[in-house]
């Protein structure tokens, strides 16, 4: 009788820690779907993805970076971050957290931060298919947890969170979403661009030109563009930085120069591969036209032919 006593406490015990689990998660989505819901609405973000990543990152609210930092999604600094800060010890000691001034502001600085390169091919996926997305932050990397998908699954379909992709947003919190991700996330902004490129043509085509060293990739984030379409139409087999003045093409670039560009002597420290971004023209084309086994270094004071 004793140990059938001790089995009913524990049964209870554990069915009443289950339903606070529940009310917990509940309680939260009550509270915060508005903001899931507009992200869907302001950049395709769906609403059962947005909502069931906060439960898991924020731990329904109550983990330090939400409470302490307003950061949901635990997000770190990284090098675009102009806001203050938390840290936490995660990946490494003290590592460095976004923190926000409004919870909002966490949910918009989300979908803001899948805007990137590396998690591009989820916008091609239906806003209803949670399965597809869960999979996909996985395989890009938004977590290192192995069952990360199949935990952000699973919540969506406890909670049918998946019924917030059809609900309609709330208007008036637009404006103030839109003025956040501006001022916090540069890089997705026309300032940014301002201070990175400077719009040109060369050789009959619209391109970019670098103001300071800068990677391909924080190009492609700044002028969002797809990242391994920027490498192949700018001759890149991987990323790496670049020099100031060195032309961005956003289109596949000419087999030759313009007719007034008949030669180019090598100046001291140019590359094979920077002075084919000077004149528009492919890198493969400039070995081909002057006879030179591709890969091979620019000479300085070699002349090479542009036609």
């Amino acid at each position: 009788m004793k140990k059938f006593l001790i089995i009913i406490l524990f049964l209870c015990s554990f069915l009443t820690g289950f339903a606070q689990t529940n009310q917990k998660f509940l309680n939260y989505i009550a509270k915060y779907k508005e903001f899931a819901i507009l992200q869907q609405s302001l950049y395709g973000v769906p609403a059962s993805i947005t909502m069931a990543q906060a439960l898991v990152e924020s731990q329904a609210g109550e983990s330090r970076l939400a409470v302490k930092g307003n950061n949901h999604f635990g997000i770190k600094c990284g090098s675009n971050w102009s806001g203050k800060t938390i840290t936490k010890d995660d990946d490494n000691v003290a590592d460095c957290f976004r923190k926000y001034p409004k919870i909002e502001d966490s949910y918009t600085d989300h979908s803001v931060f899948l805007k990137r390169t590396r998690y591009e091919f989820l916008f091609d996926y239906d806003v209803q298919d949670y399965k597809s997305w869960a999979v996909g932050l996985k395989k890009a990397g938004y977590a290192t947890d192995k069952s990360y998908d199949a935990k952000l699954i699973k919540i969506i379909e406890d909670y049918n969170l998946n019924s917030l992709v059809y609900a309609d947003a709330t208007a008036d919190l637009s404006a103030k979403n839109v003025d956040f991700a501006q001022k916090y996330n540069g890089r997705n902004t026309k300032t940014e661009v301002q201070k990175l490129l400077s719009e040109e043509r060369n050789n009959f085509q619209n391109c970019y030109k670098l103001k300071k060293d800068a990677t391909m990739e924080e190009v492609a984030a700044a002028l969002r563009k797809n990242f391994q379409k920027m490498l192949y139409y700018n001759d890149l087999f991987e990323d790496r930085t670049l020099p100031a003045g060195t032309y961005i093409y956003t289109g596949k670039k000419y087999d030759r120069a313009t007719s007034n560009s008949r030669r180019h002597v090598v100046q001291e420290g140019e590359s094979m591969h920077l002075i084919a971004q000077l004149y528009g023209i492919t890198l493969k084309s400039l070995y081909k036209i002057n006879g030179i086994t591709y890969g091979a270094r620019a000479v300085e004071g070699q002349t090479l032919n542009l036609h």
